[in-house]
């Protein structure tokens, strides 16, 4: 290959510019540091973000689990998956919706919402660590984020 001709037809003409391939990488690191924080509660980070969001959500009343897989943005499937996971384990209750016999409300037990509690703690400390470098522009980026998250 000769020199200064590319393969890759794309239109940045540095790879650190695609908005894309930046966003990879840095979701890649902020998953890893995440992983790291968790490891301790020994949680993963998809069961971190069902417990975690069905102990905000629990207050409003009964969650289904498709109002839960549909608040976190996960596949109803594998949220099932995951909540019999954390169900064994005692964080959360699965039982009949009372207004809808067809769908399953879910509930955060006790054990479940401390531990969340407690989690919670640490993946904040890990996000302002990990969102640092962006200074004062950390509230732009997440208002970024939500534009992106909502599109």
């Amino acid at each position: 290959m000769r020199a200064g001709r590319r393969r890759l037809r794309s239109e940045f003409e540095v790879a650190d510019r695609s908005p894309g391939l930046l966003l990879w990488r840095a979701t890649n690191l902020w998953q890893a540091a995440q992983r790291a924080t968790l490891q301790p509660f020994g949680l993963t980070h998809v069961q971190f973000v069902l417990l975690a969001s069905l102990t905000w959500l629990d207050v409003e009343g009964p969650v289904t689990q498709r109002q839960l897989a549909d608040h976190c943005a996960t596949d109803p499937m594998m949220t099932s998956q995951v909540l019999r996971v954390l169900e064994r384990r005692g964080f959360v209750d699965r039982q009949a919706h009372p207004d809808d016999g067809r769908a399953r409300a879910v509930v955060v037990t006790e054990k479940g919402a401390a531990l969340a509690n407690r989690a919670v703690t640490a993946v904040e400390a890990c996000d302002r660590a990990f969102f640092a470098p962006l200074g004062s522009g950390t509230r732009s980026f997440a208002d970024g984020l939500a534009k992106l998250a909502s599109a």
